[in-house]
């Protein structure tokens, strides 16, 4: 395994399980293309957070792809936590007791966009993005947590921020609190 030009750490083939199912059944022809861009650095990505943005030119065609990691829950934070608390450096074996305590590092997907014609969440420029970011991890498996707001979300923090809804139903909003009634009126003098 250590002669995988991509994932040849456990936390970068998490990775690379991305474009390369498991469960798949037959070759995909999309794959061989995707590694060449690659490894031919064809893939300028940007991270903000959970959120990957990359640039990815192949020829005379541009292509942005957009992905968002989903955050790792409570549970699994709370378990790295426990089993790794130094996570200054990041072994094989510390990814081995990760999984073996079910607590997987393996990065989970909110959303996937690409601005090719494709219109599909496994074109090439998707799929060249996962090997661009299995690359970075193998380099520097840290990257791994940090996609997934590992590091943003402190273990001992009892729950995860509640995001303020988008809408405020009208029902819950009280008259008394924006109009001043004759009750709440100030005495006249």
């Amino acid at each position: 395994m250590a002669d995988n030009e991509f994932g040849y750490t456990p936390w970068g083939m998490d990775w690379v399980r991305l474009a390369e199912p498991l469960r798949q059944t037959r070759p995909d022809p999309l794959l061989p293309r995707a590694r060449s861009i690659a490894r031919n650095n064809g893939v300028q990505t940007t991270i903000e957070g959970r959120v990957i943005r990359a640039a990815i030119h192949r020829g005379g065609q541009a292509s942005v792809t957009h992905l968002e990691v989903a955050p790792l829950p409570r549970r699994a934070i709370t378990a790295i936590a426990e089993i790794i608390p130094d996570t200054t450096v990041l072994t094989d074996d510390m990814h081995r007791a990760l999984v073996t305590a079910g607590a997987s590092p393996a990065p989970v997907l909110a959303g996937t966009d690409c601005s090719c014609s494709a219109r599909t969440a496994r074109c090439v420029h998707v799929l060249a993005v996962y090997y661009d970011l299995a690359r970075r991890v193998d380099e520097d498996p840290r990257l791994a947590l940090a996609l997934q707001g590992y590091f943003q979300a402190a273990p001992e923090d009892p729950v995860a921020p509640v995001e303020s809804p988008r809408w405020t139903p009208l029902n819950t909003l009280d008259p008394a609190d924006y109009f001043e009634t004759p009750e709440r009126a100030a005495p006249v003098r």
